[in-house]
């Protein structure tokens, strides 16, 4: 049977599967958390939290902690130490470091084969199912997947000799099955170096004589690939490069601010963008609507779902935890997770809004810790991520990256916004791009609206333009260059901002 006929039959048995948890996802939920505490009460964790007295769900709200990394990180230690049936009862011995944050402390989160297959890899076959679902003349298995991956590469640990960390986008490359691994594009050597600037030059050498029909990666980190191929090529798109080319799996970062640069790379009107929602602690969403800009949660992959309303978001002292039947269209949630890697009640950091409960389809709309609410406006990283497209779309302007810090009031002066911008494009009015940007989050954040009127509180944002390279200069001095990580969107006072700017050239 030939390979993509083959791969069809498995597709339509899987999205059969999809559609039940679509339809019955209650009854699906409380089938993984059944399954989670039966394997649970098997651990030293699960031991400590009477995991084999919980019969429902209020059991184990009422047995089992909220917990943030501080408290999770002694038990990764142990493991990391040798121990084991610590958190899983199998062995855990492989570890992501999150790229989810640019902090100087990096997160060590635990990987088991478990949520490696079952998770992280079911996703990844799920994304192409539901591709094909949705496009069912394309046949994906006949070219080469390009993987824009971590630049980490897998690190053994020195204390035990027997397990690992690094980028999880690197584990999942050191640990692909069969299926995927005949259509991953570049070589292991170049995706697992830990180098970007090398690593980058090799991607690029290698791949562009290939027959590239997918790419998957951050917005941000392969527009940087994209652009040194078409400097090798002198190609003016990445269609005169790969003519196969057909869909781009992104995540990471919202990608409404790349999406016209990504209309120039690749000016293809049958092109097509599919968001992913995976993260080192799991994976959680796939955009199935064609055309849509949200996600379905995936509801059996191991992961049962709890969320607290932001606006009752109190740490893991937070007592407004409810599961998934009792959420509510258009409100901020914390997300909580327990999962099939060994998290128990862990407050993931991420915020979602859910769009539609029939099924399960969300946006995410920033971090627990990544807004600024300095003077009662709540702005998130939905509404900065709105406003500053809209000013972009107003103005032919086009970003690489921007972060934004609160001013603060002084004695004679009314606190503000400031937005360190690095473009791609420059606006052609500076001003009309800072008014639309003002206007947009006076329209779509009430409370930026009441702060901003009459300039009592805040005034106008203030927009600097920095040059080129800027926001990776910092990465690089932080040893976060490449792969996922991020430059945060919002902060809720001015320590990166600054950095930033320090070493900048302002335009």
């Amino acid at each position: 049977m030939p390979f993509n006929s083959f791969f069809s039959w498995i597709i339509k048995k899987r999205i059969h599967q999809i559609d039940l948890f679509r339809m019955y996802p209650k009854e699906v939920q409380n089938e993984v958390f059944e399954r989670l505490v039966l394997q649970g009460a098997q651990t030293v964790y699960g031991k400590k939290y009477s995991f084999d007295k919980i019969s429902s769900y209020q059991d184990f709200r009422a047995s089992v902690p909220l917990i943030e990394y501080d408290e999770l990180k002694p038990w990764v230690d142990r493991l990391m130490k040798g121990e084991q049936m610590l958190l899983w009862p199998a062995d855990t011995k492989w570890f992501a470091k999150s790229s989810g944050t640019t902090s100087e402390r990096s997160k060590l989160i635990p990987v088991t084969k478990q949520s490696l297959e079952e998770c992280h890899y079911k996703g990844g076959k799920d994304l192409l199912a539901i591709y094909h679902h949705n496009h069912p003349n394309r046949k994906l298995f006949t070219g080469k997947h390009l993987i824009v991956g971590g630049s980490a590469e897998i690190n053994l640990n020195p204390e035990t000799d027997d397990s690992y960390f690094g980028d999880l986008s690197a584990i999942i490359v050191k640990n692909l099955p069969w299926w995927a691994e005949i259509r991953r594009t570049p070589a292991k050597e170049i995706a697992l170096l830990s180098e970007w600037e090398d690593k980058v030059e090799r991607m690029a050498q290698s791949t562009i004589k290939q027959d590239v029909k997918i790419i998957a990666g951050v917005p941000s980190w392969t527009m940087v690939l994209a652009s040194r191929i078409l400097e090798i090529t002198g190609k003016s798109n990445l269609k005169e490069v790969w003519p196969n080319l057909e869909m781009f799996m992104h995540g990471g970062v919202n990608f409404e601010p790349y999406r016209e640069q990504f209309n120039r790379l690749i000016p293809d009107p049958s092109m097509n963008y599919v968001e992913t929602y995976n993260a080192s602690e799991g994976f959680f969403g796939i955009q199935d609507l064609v055309g849509g800009d949200e996600m379905l949660l995936m509801l059996d992959y191991g992961i049962f779902f709890e969320f607290i309303p932001l606006s009752e978001f109190r740490g893991k002292e937070s007592t407004e935890v409810i599961s998934i039947e009792h959420v509510e269209l258009n409100i901020n949630y914390a997300v909580v997770i327990s999962t099939n890697a060994g998290l128990w009640r862990y407050i993931l950091g991420d915020t979602i809004r859910f769009t539609s409960n029939a099924p399960y389809r969300f946006k995410i709309t920033g971090r627990t810790k990544s807004f600024i609410n300095a003077f009662g406006e709540e702005l998130v990283v939905e509404n900065a991520e709105v406003a500053i497209a809209a000013a972009c779309a107003k103005t032919n302007a086009q970003i690489r990256e921007y972060t934004v810090a609160p001013i603060y009031m002084k004695e004679n002066e009314n606190g503000g916004h400031e937005w360190l911008v690095e473009f791609a494009q420059y606006p052609d009015e500076m001003d009309r791009f800072i008014a639309v940007l003002d206007e947009k989050l006076r329209e779509i954040n009430s409370d930026y609206d009441a702060k901003r009127y009459h300039d009592m509180i805040l005034i106008k944002p203030k927009v600097k333009a920095v040059a080129k390279e800027s926001f990776n200069n910092w990465l690089k001095e932080n040893g976060k260059l490449g792969g996922q990580n991020k430059i945060p969107r919002l902060s809720n006072d001015r320590s990166i901002l600054e950095q930033i700017a320090k070493n900048s050239e302002f335009i």
